[in-house]
C-alpha cells in the first residue's frame, strides 16, 4: 500500500512540474511523445522480449536463465535509448534553426549503439554458456 502511495504521490508531483514548467502550447507534443512512448512499449517491446523468452526457453535445457536474461535486458535498454534518441532525430530532420543545438549524428550513433549492444550481450551470452556447459561437464563432489 505504501508503494502505491508513493508512486500516486511521484505521479502528481510529477504532473504538477510539467504544468508549471512546460509551456502550455507544448504539452499537445509532450502528450503525444508519452503517448507515443506506452503506444511502443505495448505495441512492440513488450511483445519482442515475451516473444524472445518464448523462443528461447523452446531451446530446453542449452540455455541458461541468465543468457535469456542478458538479451532481455540489451533489448530493453536498446528500446530506451532509441525511446530518449528518437525525439533528437526528428528534431534534426526538420533542420536546425541554430547549428549548434543538435550537433551529432544522432541516427548514426545510435545505430553505433545498437551494434555495441548486439557484440556485448552477444560476448556474454558466449561467455555465460561456456561458463554453464563447463560447471555441468565437471565430475559431482557429492558421493553417495
Amino acid at each position: 500500500m505504501v508503494l502505491v502511495v508513493v508512486g500516486a504521490l511521484g505521479l502528481a508531483f510529477g504532473g504538477y512540474l510539467m504544468v508549471d514548467t512546460v509551456a502550455l502550447r507544448r504539452l499537445p507534443g509532450v502528450a503525444l511523445w508519452i503517448g507515443a512512448a506506452i503506444v511502443l512499449h505495448d505495441a512492440v517491446i513488450s511483445p519482442l522480449v515475451f516473444g524472445l523468452g518464448v523462443l528461447t526457453r523452446r531451446a530446453g535445457h542449452r540455455l541458461a536463465g541468465a543468457i535469456i536474461v542478458t538479451v532481455q535486458a540489451a533489448i530493453v535498454l536498446g528500446s530506451l535509448m532509441t525511446l530518449i534518441v528518437l525525439p533528437a532525430i526528428a528534431a534534426q530532420g526538420l533542420g536546425p534553426k541554430n547549428p549548434t543545438i543538435l550537433p551529432l549524428d544522432y541516427a548514426r550513433n545510435l545505430g553505433l549503439f545498437w551494434l555495441t549492444l548486439a557484440v556485448a550481450s552477444a560476448l556474454i551470452s558466449v561467455w555465460l554458456y561456456v561458463r554453464t556447459r563447463r560447471a555441468n561437464q565437471r565430475p559431482s563432489r557429492i558421493q553417495s
